[in-house]
């Protein structure tokens, strides 16, 4: 894996941030001051750049009071001055004096300090690890709590936990041997505190001392597997290899190290940074050294340079389909132009130079001629602009030639280049001459006025037949005209139904659901009849809105892979309760070898369930029986719906699917509804490319059977 020296520059200001981190945890083990420690961590706080306020009160002589000890842009005698009681703290305040979390607290906070003039500030606690108390807090005014602020608050918390426990001032050898040990602790919490590895080596790589973040890479325990132990012992003899080349160099600052993750075996590339120190006891040489990982930035610096590549090779694809453009179009004897999405010509052959563009040395009449090309141009592709979703258009344009001032016939075919989202990127226009074909025409009107005789005698032998036939157009003229608007009457008054409807039942379904208060048993009954009868109001009209959509061919077809079985599944679970209420045997034959079909599903399923709810609604005893099978030599699928129902006369089979047709068209008859169900299943089918078809005598049943094929090609909408 390779990585290129781009990579160490962006993570300069990552590498900062590590070195002051350092800096402060060696102020941190070097004083032994409580306020020097804490004013220390708000100025490298403020120094961050990300916080506007800081201000840190602790525990000083008052174990039940918190002081202001520092601050950072805050006045020396507003931080002296500020104080507040841990029993008096109540609200966010006294959670966070008692509490782990930081929280975010108010400007209405009344204990908030004068300084912070009303700002939210963030509490951040002040504690060791295992502290029960915190030994004070952080405040800190900023729009979004920095990083540096949660470690800050940590390692700043440990010190002054420390520093309060009185560890630091212990006297006499065992308690320097304490306050050693205790620093070395307070050292090595601090070091792992950082998410970056730190190690302390000689000049030759030696590890001296190694964060838990170091140890993971560099040091191998008991253990460990075989493959661990390479790794690690890889990467030992890498970070060596990095330390004696910057030793040779007499470079310091950064250099790229490759290394290996020992758990997952991934490449890592991190950014060494590295300084000699001497030992304070013995004088000896150390390395202080800071991994920074970037394997990320190499892996997207690679990605960058290799999608600048390829733009490289698409650029020069680009540049050679034009050119390849510009052969095609000069060869073709017909003016062509392409104008860009608002029209501007952007590409035109030599042929269309001749009309659009001003030849050197032409006269003022020849540039108005070309101007006036342009003009009429340009509002003939602004008519295809403007036309919607047409791609195509063809049209006559007024243009002359510059040269002569000849009125030229052409005659123009423009198509739109639209994008793969669908927007229009182009315009591409070829301009015909249309002599010849005018030529054409005059001979056609002279032969027009020689036959013109022949034509008024016929016109006079054939002129009752005429007469006859244009009665007739009227007359269907007349029927269309009022089977249109019966059904824009039928759709438009189904629409208003629904609006009241709507209301009707949404002011039912609230009552029932006891929105005004209780309802006794006979208003529930009474609100239950009207909700069941607006419902069935709303199926009659929905359905009438089907037929009307459907003579209008609005009803578009969307076709979609689905499996037959769990079609017919959907439609017994739907119909559930009235098979429950009807306590019938309802069974369901669906074929294995039935295909996956590729048709409207929600009109299969709207035929399906009409089929059956009429079996259920005409069976007063015996079973209802759904069977699906697939003819393998038509590709046809078909569905049968089977009861064992009253039936119906053979002579009435064509009429059950008529509109508004039934059996029984009496007032008095016992099945009510619209008649529009069958009608709108046998168009629906129809749509779909199939049918139905019935079987069925009085007393014996009924056989109804979709007949569709097993893929439907989509109709174009009208």
């Amino acid at each position: 894996m390779k990585f290129s020296a781009a990579t160490t520059a962006r993570g300069g200001e990552a590498a900062k941030s590590a070195s002051d981190e350092l800096a402060l945890l060696e102020f941190f083990l070097t004083s032994d001051d409580f306020a020097a420690c804490a004013q220390r961590a708000v100025d490298w706080l403020g120094e961050q750049g990300e916080v506007e306020q800081a201000l840190c009160v602790a525990i000083v002589n008052d174990p039940d009071r918190l002081f202001g000890i520092a601050g950072w842009n805050v006045p020396a005698d507003q931080v002296a001055d500020y104080s507040i009681g841990i029993a008096d703290a109540t609200g966010a305040l006294g959670r966070a004096i008692h509490g782990e979390k930081i929280i975010l607290i108010p400007d209405s906070n009344g204990a908030a300090p004068s300084a912070f003039h009303g700002k939210p500030f963030h509490a951040l606690p002040l504690r060791s690890q295992g502290d029960e108390r915190s030994v004070g807090l952080l405040l800190v005014v900023a729009n979004e709590l920095p990083k540096d602020a949660r470690w800050a608050a940590r390692v700043l918390g440990e010190k002054l936990a420390r520093l309060r426990s009185g560890q630091v001032f212990a006297e006499g050898r065992f308690g320097r041997e304490r306050t050693l040990a205790s620093e070395a602790s307070l050292l090595h919490s601090l070091i792992n505190a950082v998410t970056d590895p730190i190690l302390l080596t000689d000049p030759e790589g030696k590890l001296i001392i190694a964060n838990t973040r170091a140890e993971r890479l560099f040091i191998a325990r008991e253990d460990d597997n075989e493959g661990r132990r390479r790794a690690i012992a890889l990467n030992n003899m890498l970070f060596s290899s990095a330390l004696a080349a910057q030793e040779i160099a007499h470079e310091g600052g950064r250099r790229e190290v490759p290394l290996v993750d020992p758990s997952e075996g991934f490449d890592l590339l991190f950014e060494l940074l590295s300084s000699t120190v001497n030992d304070p006891h013995t004088g000896a040489p150390c390395v202080v050294s800071i991994l920074r990982n970037v394997t990320d930035l190499g892996r997207a610096s690679e990605e960058l340079r290799e999608n600048y590549r390829k733009l490289r090779i698409a650029q020069a694809e680009v540049r050679a389909e034009r050119h390849r453009l510009d052969l095609i179009i000069d060869s073709v004897a017909d003016p062509i132009l392409v104008t860009d999405a608002v029209g501007d010509i952007v590409l035109m052959n030599a042929p269309a130079e001749k009309l659009f563009t001003v030849q050197l040395g032409s006269s003022r009449e020849a540039k108005a001629r070309v101007r006036a090309n342009d003009a009429h141009f340009s509002s003939f592709v602004s008519n295809l602009l403007f036309s919607g979703s047409d791609r195509r258009h063809r049209g006559d344009i007024g243009l002359v030639d510059p040269a002569s001032g000849a009125i030229l016939p052409v005659e123009a075919v423009t198509g739109k280049i639209l994008s793969e989202n669908g927007e229009l990127t182009a315009v591409v226009t070829i301009l015909h001459d249309r002599t010849e074909q005018l030529e054409k025409a005059k001979l056609y009107e002279q032969l027009r006025d020689a036959s013109k005789e022949l034509e008024q005698k016929v016109q006079s032998a054939t002129g009752e037949l005429a007469h006859q036939n244009e009665l007739l157009r009227r007359q269907a003229l007349q029927l269309e005209q009022a089977s249109s608007m019966k059904s824009q009457f039928l759709a438009n008054m189904s629409h208003e139904f629904r609006t009241p409807l709507n209301a009707i039942l949404g002011y039912t379904h609230m009552l029932l659901a006891g929105v005004n208060g209780a309802l006794s048993p006979a208003q529930r009954r009474n609100l239950a009849r009207v909700d069941s009868n607006s419902k069935h109001l709303l199926l009659i009209i929905n359905e009438i809105l089907d037929i009307t959509r459907i003579e209008a061919g609005r009803m578009p077809v969307n076709p979609s892979e689905f499996r037959l079985g769990a079609l017919v599944a959907e439609v017994m679970s739907e119909l559930e309760p009235i098979i429950t209420r009807s306590q019938l045997t309802v069974t369901t034959d669906v074929d294995g070898d039935v295909p996956t079909l590729f048709s409207d599903r929600q009109k299969i399923k709207q035929i399906v369930l009409n089929l059956l709810s009429n079996a259920l609604k005409f069976t007063h005893r015996g079973s209802v029986t759904i069977a699906a099978r697939h003819d393998r030599a038509t590709r046809i699928v078909s569905i049968a719906v089977t009861d064992t129902g009253i039936g119906i006369d053979p002579k009435d089979h064509a009429r059950v699917f008529e509109d508004f047709q039934q059996v029984d068209t009496s007032t008095t008859r016992q099945y009510m509804g619209t008649g529009l169900g069958l009608s709108i299943c046998r168009r629906l089918a129809e749509m779909l490319g199939g049918k139905i078809t019935l079987e069925s005598a009085i007393g014996k049943g009924s056989t109804f059977t979709l007949h569709v094929p097993r893929r439907t090609r989509p109709r174009p909408r009208r």
